[in-house]
């Protein structure tokens, strides 16, 4: 009995130390990385520490505690350096001249410097193109070797600018498509020689389309366009024109002014020449490609030739804000114009939205303000007009700066005169009058059929088929086409815009206010002379007649100012000015309400004093003017000057 008692007391003692040892050994040992779920969530909620959880791998094998310490040991500075490292190990590895660019960089921030003097430059910029030298075909596509390189090309020598030129001209059309090298490409053509720039020119020879089509290769285009003479102009041109142009070279030469004439001399199909172009045209218009004066030249080109249904769809692509960005070119304004004119209601009223927001741009711009003047012109809608256009217009600083603005003062006078070759230029003048052949209504009275009997061709019962076939294809855009011009009476459309809207009351107003500023300009006497006189058909004098003459009373305060001493200079009397002295002769010949009232307040009686000089050009149209009752008033003592010899006139009116 006692053998087995001590033997149930050892198993118990040894369980025991066993339980034991078992519970010192789990004591003993670290905590597992991988746990349960609970256990996870627990950890978590206990010590969570997102910022030291940041940059650890997603996948692999987890860290050790060991190296855990030392990563949540690091300062935010340590981080942020061992982040700049890793990242630029990974640019390295990536890019290939990322060393390059690095060397590149600080050089460049040096030699761009304005303080920097040009020896100093000229060094920096030596030792960049030596570092870049054989590699810079490579790297001009990079965003920083293309910046360091436009600096090269703008500060360095000639020889230092033909050894970047011969690098790079052979790849001078694959680089014009990457959006950083087109700036080093546009700088290139800027400082390049005429043998550099026409070698650059004829590369893009077979590309021209192809790189109008691409944001990028649209701006070396345009550029090297912009920087060409005319044969060179008409060399990127005549590809867009015809497939045997693009093809065989010398061709075409200067004398050919546009697209007809090309044509008539090669003896090329209209028709093949008209589908090139749709094709050419068609995908520019679609990527919304604009902005460039080759295409406006091209687009004005089509529209001579064009058919009528080809052409009224340009002109519908055209209508929105395609047609506010090209108002800034000669041919950009002129296909602008086509498009009001030719233009539906509907397609009139879209154009004239687009562009509310710009007009006091367009207004001061030289081809812009045409644009307004041809809507002031032809669009019937005039309440809309009034709102979108005049009512921008109407504030007197805005009607200050245009009228003392040699482009800005356009609309205005064609509203007051229209059409006048006095102040608008024969180039002006024709852009007006221009329109589309295939649109008119000359042309619509001429059957197809007529026209293809008259050459030879078909017979006119197919050309009757071949007719009927493109009116039930094209019925949806010819029905929007209308014929160039409008149905309003033209004086009863300057009488809503001008008086109707209240513009010309404000106008009369700002006359007054800067009447001796503007009668002394070259540019603002113009509106000052046609608002005085009342405008073109007196459009102006029955309604507006109290303003006038406030307008002549403005106008005679000033001229009554006692005349200056020889001593002031800069303060020169309005009666003695060039400018002043012969648009207040305009007025005396041309206005009589206020030649009566110009010498009843500043010149009865002081005639003697004033016939020197310019204002002597003055009192001598109160002796030739056709109305008698000026004439008159101012005979006994001007007579008086003339026999005397101190008043001089015109031969021919001594005669008469």
């Amino acid at each position: 009995m006692s053998s087995k008692g001590s033997k149930m007391q050892n198993s118990s003692k040894r369980k025991d130390s066993e339980s034991a040892e078992k519970s010192d050994a789990q004591k003993s040992k670290k905590p597992k990385l991988a746990s349960s779920k609970s256990d996870k969530k627990h950890h978590t909620i206990q010590n969570q520490k997102p910022r030291e959880q940041h940059g650890k791998p997603k996948f692999g094998k987890p860290k050790s505690f060991g190296d855990n310490d030392k990563f949540v040991n690091l300062s935010a500075k340590e981080r942020r350096i061992q982040a700049k490292e890793e990242a630029a190990a990974r640019k390295k590895r990536r890019k290939p001249h990322y060393t390059l660019e690095q060397e590149l960089t600080s050089l460049w921030e040096k030699m761009r410097r304005r303080d920097i003097a040009k020896e100093d430059r000229s060094k920096l910029i030596s030792e960049a193109i030596q570092k870049m030298k054989g590699k810079i075909p490579e790297i001009a596509s990079s965003s920083v070797s293309s910046r360091v390189l436009q600096t090269c090309v703008k500060y360095c020598s000639q020889a230092e600018k033909e050894a970047v030129f011969k690098e790079l001209h052979t790849r001078f059309v694959n680089l014009a498509f990457d959006r950083y090298a087109v700036h080093l490409l546009t700088k290139m053509l800027d400082g390049a020689s005429k043998q550099q720039r026409a070698v650059c020119i004829s590369s893009l020879r077979g590309h021209v389309a192809r790189l109008l089509r691409h944001m990028s290769g649209s701006i070396v285009v345009e550029h090297a366009y912009q920087l060409g003479n005319a044969a060179q102009k008409q060399e990127l041109l005549g590809e867009l024109y015809s497939t045997e142009l693009q093809l065989f070279k010398g061709l075409t030469s200067t004398t050919e002014k546009g697209v007809v004439d090309i044509i008539a001399k090669l003896g090329l199909q209209k028709g093949a020449v008209i589908r090139h172009m749709t094709a050419v045209i068609q995908p520019i218009l679609e990527k919304g490609i604009a902005d460039h004066s080759i295409i406006h030249k091209l687009l004005i080109e089509y529209l001579t030739i064009a058919d009528k249904a080809s052409a009224a769809i340009v002109i519908q692509q055209l209508t929105g804000t395609l047609l506010t960005r090209m108002v800034h070119t000669r041919d950009g304004s002129r296909v602008a114009m086509l498009c009001i004119k030719h233009g539906s209601a509907k397609d009139r009223k879209m154009i004239i939205k687009k562009m509310k927001d710009h007009v006091r741009k367009m207004a001061s711009d030289q081809f812009g303000s045409m644009v307004l003047a041809c809507i002031f012109t032809i669009v019937d809608d005039t309440k809309l007009v009034t709102k979108m256009f005049v009512r921008e217009l109407m504030e007197k600083a805005t009607l200050r700066d245009l009228v003392m603005d040699k482009n800005g003062r356009k609309p205005l006078l064609q509203l007051l005169h229209p059409n006048s070759s006095r102040y608008l230029s024969h180039d002006d003048l024709a852009s007006l009058d221009l329109s589309v052949p295939s649109l008119c209504s000359m042309d619509d009275s001429e059957t197809p059929s007529q026209t293809k009997d008259s050459d030879g061709g078909e017979s006119g019962e197919e050309a009757k088929d071949e007719q009927e076939d493109m009116v039930t294809e094209n019925t949806d855009i010819e029905e929007n086409i209308r014929v160039a011009g409008s149905k309003k009476d033209p004086l009863l459309r300057r009488q809503e815009l001008l008086v109707n809207s209240g513009l010309a009351e404000i106008l009369i107003d700002v006359c007054v206010e800067n009447a001796e500023e503007f009668i002394k300009s070259n540019v603002g006497k113009e509106v000052m002379y046609e608002v005085a006189v009342g405008g073109s058909d007196g459009i102006l004098c029955p309604s507006l007649s109290e303003k006038l003459c406030e307008l002549y009373k403005a106008i005679t305060s000033v001229a009554a100012k006692p005349k200056p001493e020889k001593s002031e200079k800069n303060s020169e009397h309005i009666l003695e000015d060039f400018q002043s002295s012969r648009t207040i002769r305009r007025l005396v010949l041309d206005c009589p309400a206020f030649a009566s009232i110009l010498y009843k307040e500043a010149l009865s009686g002081k005639c003697r004093l004033w016939a020197q000089g310019h204002c002597s050009k003055i009192l001598s149209a109160y002796v030739e003017t056709q109305d008698l009752q000026v004439r008159e008033m101012a005979k006994e003592e001007l007579q008086v000057l003339v026999d005397e010899g101190a008043l001089k006139i015109s031969e021919t009116k001594k005669t008469e």
